[in-house]
């Protein structure tokens, strides 16, 4: 597992533990610490090393002309992104780096920079909409009543048991590894709402338990495109389409497909008239104006604090933290929350895998690790320290503001702000991502260095 950094533990035997002998050792402890999680570790690892890894192979010129085919040179950077341990920033100046080391014209990086922006501008609308992205944005466009959709995923898409070898090679990939492929996931969404006609809140939970990158607005807002409500159309695909950017590999396997039952072999016009009673086309991506209430505000800022902790969360998992790079002495702390682990009715809790790579990511850190409410572990482990307040780094997850305030009835917190992808002075317009993208486009490239003549 190579070097840990050291952390004392406390007496009160709340601590989790953090040395282990290889990553089958750590599996193993996971299992037993957490039970009801299903499935083994990721083949992923996560943390630091790892990620940095991967940012040194991309490469920004192949992602352009080859990101839509499952084969292409993707950059399976979103794992470390979501959760902090490469800052959107970070990955941003790589790209400028590589632009400038190889020479090449902005535009092999362009694409790739635009990917990140989508990231940037999730998580702006995640902080416009809060718990809002868990509701249709718009009126569905398939002209079936929202009703008549199924609440439950169907267990033989969960299972990879549908008969179909893309569809169930999709779903095996998502349970086993914790990762798809954007186009696959796009696949996935459409025949999930559209072909067994289920609900999209009930497969953007199946995702969250699932991906390692698993982000709850880029995640839900997604698959409101595909269902229609965040688009002007729903967006479905077929074979010839699927082929194309997966190489065959499926449906040359497949049963139903050489049987002559593919259901996704058709004409667009006729799987449009098939499945919604009319010709429709796959959508482009057009945001819409959100328009539910913004999410609580964080505590007001307080006095300079002379001792306090750190408070680690899941978005913020590297040394770029803000929080413990402005108090890298001080005590810091991670608390696996288990209201998210164990789930709930609308949530499904957390996979293995997904709780693997935090803990990998975590073991790279000088911090403490437990498990419990968030606010209260806090709230404990400040005061065992004799902290005089807790300061943490910023997040757009409404739950994040919450516990914040929970922790503000009894410490001051202070919150520190992340270096951001893009600044924008305030307000920006969300409705759609071109609009976004219009004031944030130059501004990104503002920031690169004019090459040498």
């Amino acid at each position: 597992m190579g070097p840990i950094p050291s952390v004392p533990a406390h007496p009160d035997g709340q601590d989790l533990p953090r040395q282990f002998a290889s990553r089958e050792a750590l599996q193993a402890a996971l299992q037993s610490l957490f039970p009801q999680a299903p499935g083994p570790l990721s083949p992923i690892a996560g943390g630091r090393r790892a990620a940095l890894e991967r940012l040194a192979a991309i490469e920004p010129h192949r992602y352009g002309q080859t990101r839509n085919a499952l084969a292409g040179a993707v950059t399976r950077l979103s794992p470390y992104i979501r959760h902090g341990v490469l800052p959107l920033a970070e990955v941003r100046d790589a790209v400028f780096a590589w632009l400038e080391a190889s020479g090449a014209p902005r535009q092999q990086g362009e694409k790739l920079i635009q990917e990140l922006a989508w990231r940037d501008y999730w998580q702006r609308l995640w902080q416009q909409l809060g718990d809002g992205i868990w509701h249709n944005r718009e009126p569905l466009k398939t002209g079936h009543a929202p009703e008549s959709y199924a609440s439950a995923l169907p267990e033989d898409i969960r299972h990879g048991q549908t008969g179909l070898a893309c569809m169930d090679a999709f779903s095996n990939e998502l349970s086993n590894t914790g990762w798809l492929h954007n186009h696959a996931r796009m696949w996935l969404a459409s025949y999930v709402v559209h072909w067994r006609r289920v609900q999209w809140q009930a497969g953007a939970r199946w995702f969250l338990q699932h991906l390692l990158d698993g982000d709850p607005a880029s995640n839900n807002l997604s698959w409101q495109w595909v269902a229609s409500c965040f688009s002007s159309k729903p967006y479905i695909f077929n074979r010839a389409n699927l082929e194309r950017f997966s190489g065959g590999v499926h449906c040359q396997a497949c049963g139903a497909a050489t049987a002559g039952r593919c259901p996704f072999d058709a004409s667009y016009e006729a799987l449009a008239s098939q499945l919604f009673g009319e010709e429709l086309e796959p959508a482009p991506h057009i945001p819409a104006r959100p328009d539910t209430p913004l999410p609580g505000e964080l505590p007001a800022p307080s006095p300079a604090l002379q001792a306090p902790v750190v408070w680690v969360h899941g978005e913020a998992l590297g040394p770029a933290n803000p929080a413990l790079l402005a108090h890298p002495d001080r005590p810091a702390l991670f608390v696996f929350d288990d209201a998210l682990i164990n789930g709930s009715e609308e949530s499904q809790g957390l996979s293995l895998k997904r709780l693997g790579f935090l803990y990998e990511c975590l073991l790279e850190l000088p911090l403490t690790l437990r498990r419990g409410d968030v606010a209260a572990q806090v709230l404990t482990f400040a005061k065992q320290h004799g902290a005089d307040g807790v300061v943490t780094s910023a997040a757009v997850d409404p739950r994040f503001a919450a516990i914040c305030a929970q922790i503000a009835t009894e410490l001051p917190v202070q919150v520190v702000v992340t270096t951001p992808f893009v600044p924008l002075e305030a307000p920006v317009d969300l409705r759609r991502f071109s609009r976004y993208w219009r004031r944030a486009e130059r501004a990104v490239w503002g920031l690169l260095r004019p090459q040498n003549p």
